[in-house]
């Protein structure tokens, strides 16, 4: 017996939930059972009454607004409590195809991939900016990057999670998931892949992408945290490198002249090459205790799974 449960992450989608769940299958080839979860992210409209008159299966409800990423988690603890074996994310705003559900999970299904990412042709899509196309593709390169993955679209929300992939996510993250979960994948070994998705026409604009220096700043900030969490060493060496470098080229510097006799004693540039040396030194011990952190943080995720594989794989909570 396979179980789908399909999530989709709402706050005030009234005028776009019933088209998105109108177009969700309830029979796909290979899995027994299919049910949606919506997660009320604190709408103030007719969401949930929507989701309810559209027969939505389960409804998580969150009091108030907290955010894209704790919605999300939220789903996928939901989904696990219901039993789910294999877990679609997917948008209200119906900005992916349903129809292409059955490529999302084909992976899952053949025991091939742990997570699958949908990969929208981002140059095809028309209400994309050359701005905001060339920051979708300098952003997955970034996350390329910091995760060992070859995910073409990081930021894309359609996405498909096997049952042991779902119970070893976290999100820290406030902001999004879409980066978080394809770096801590990639650190974590787990088998991950793409495959290419189409998108529907613009329903309403983008709430994540509110302007575009936000979501420069937004994006900086989630990539150079994820990256100080998931590879806290790497990060600091090379962030202590520098000072420590150019400390040491002055301190060459002013041996040169004092080895040659020079009349000048260059005091400042000895006493900024000592100042450089210790900020580099001191960036490069930080991140060895933040390495040893990090080692603890992952003693701490295995207990988390084992708990969770405890608590999730119980026959009367399935």
């Amino acid at each position: 017996m396979t179980k789908l449960i399909i999530q989709i992450p709402c706050y005030n989608e009234e005028q776009t939930l019933g088209l998105t769940l109108s177009e969700l299958p309830r029979q796909l080839p290979g899995i027994n059972e299919i049910e949606w979860l919506v997660i009320d992210d604190g709408s103030r409209d007719r969401t949930v009454e929507v989701a309810k008159a559209c027969g939505v299966d389960h409804i998580v409800h969150l009091a108030n607004n907290q955010g894209l990423a704790k919605a999300f988690m939220a789903g996928l603890e939901a989904s696990l409590k219901a039993g789910a074996d294999i877990i679609v994310n997917t948008d209200a705003d119906n900005q992916y195809c349903a129809e292409d559900i059955p490529a999302l999970i084909q992976p899952i299904l053949f025991g091939t991939a742990e997570i699958v990412i949908g990969a929208r042709p981002i140059q095809d899509i028309k209400h994309f900016s050359p701005t905001k196309k060339f920051l979708q593709r300098l952003g997955s390169w970034v996350v390329r990057l910091a995760s060992n993955t070859r995910i073409p679209d990081a930021p894309s929300g359609f996405r498909a999670f096997s049952r042991e992939a779902a119970m070893q996510l976290n999100v820290f993250n406030q902001y999004t998931y879409t980066l978080e979960t394809i770096i801590q994948a990639g650190q974590k070994g787990m088998a991950i892949t793409s495959v290419p998705i189409r998108t529907n026409g613009e329903l309403r604009p983008s709430r994540l992408v509110k302007s575009i220096p936000s979501y420069i700043h937004r994006s900086i900030l989630t990539i150079f945290r994820i990256f100080m969490t998931y590879k806290p060493l790497r990060f600091f060496l090379l962030l202590g490198s520098f000072p420590l470098g150019l400390g040491v080229a002055l301190g060459v510097r002013w041996l040169g002249f004092f080895l040659m006799g020079t009349d000048r004693t260059r005091i400042p540039s000895l006493i900024l090459a000592a100042i450089l040396i210790l900020i580099g030194v001191q960036l490069i011990i930080l991140g060895f205790v933040a390495d040893l952190l990090a080692v603890n943080r992952k003693l701490l995720e295995d207990i988390q799974l084992r708990m969770r594989r405890a608590g999730y794989n119980n026959p009367e909570e399935k």
